[in-house]
């Protein structure tokens, strides 16, 4: 269903690079709302980039899109005001639930086609820009990371454009579902109908899987722990 009046409150590019403690030690996560209209192209907006080009950015990651709602929440949880950009957003979007769209939904913004591709996984980056303790952690419980883009068609995109959404996948499966993981064997289904996931989507399911699996398996055993000390127990009485 079309959310009514969707429509990009801020577009954001770099503002500057910071030094930071890392394995690249430089991050362009601060970014800041320009005036005007911003061309988007396959690999992202001009005037934007990535310093750490090993875990961001790429045709799967063009574009990071943050709810308004989501923002705004968080401000009033941390008792500050996150401008556009505090996430490192380059669209700061109001009546979309963005951590909650489907992956492959289309979004036609100005001139544009975006694809919601993946989650914002957050890193130490994040946390020492946030400056906020346990920053990882409680963003990660909360789950309201955002979503990365794919950019189907090029244009250009500025405050105040409509976001329609155009398109929307059958199966369902958010971005906040494959964030979180809790139903690894649905996320499978997103392998075989969505065939242009990324590389790093695939081995996220795959992580999921695995880490559903362990717990499934350590569960079992508990349990044939707990009946054999049960049957043990049993044993003993009786021959007392």
């Amino acid at each position: 269903m079309q959310p009514d009046s969707a429509r990009v409150v801020a577009v954001c590019v770099v503002h500057a690079e910071l030094e930071v403690p890392s394995r690249v030690g430089r991050t362009a996560i601060d970014k800041r709302p320009v005036a005007g209209r911003v061309a988007v192209r396959t690999l992202g907006l001009d005037g934007d980039h990535v310093c750490d080009t090993k875990h961001h950015g790429g045709v799967h990651q063009a574009v990071y899109a943050y709810a308004e709602e989501d923002a705004r929440r968080w401000g009033a949880e941390l008792g500050r005001e996150l401008p556009p950009g505090w996430f490192g957003e380059n669209l700061r979007i109001a009546g979309v639930p963005v951590s909650d769209a489907v992956i492959g939904a289309r979004w036609s913004i100005g001139d544009t086609l975006l694809e919601v591709s993946a989650p914002r996984v957050p890193c130490s980056t994040f946390q020492h820009w946030a400056g906020e303790a346990h920053w990882v952690k409680r963003f990660t419980l909360q789950s309201d990371t955002g979503a990365y883009l794919r950019v189907l068609t090029e244009g250009t995109i500025g405050a105040g454009d409509e976001v329609r959404i155009v398109h929307t996948p059958d199966h369902g499966i958010t971005v906040r579902d494959l964030f979180t993981g809790h139903d690894p064997e649905r996320l499978a289904i997103l392998l075989a109908t969505e065939p242009t996931i990324s590389d790093d989507v695939r081995m996220q399911i795959e992580r999921h899987g695995r880490r559903h699996a362990n717990a499934t398996l350590a569960r079992a055993q508990r349990v044939d722990m707990t009946s054999a000390s049960a049957q043990l127990g049993e044993q003993t009485g009786a021959e007392l």
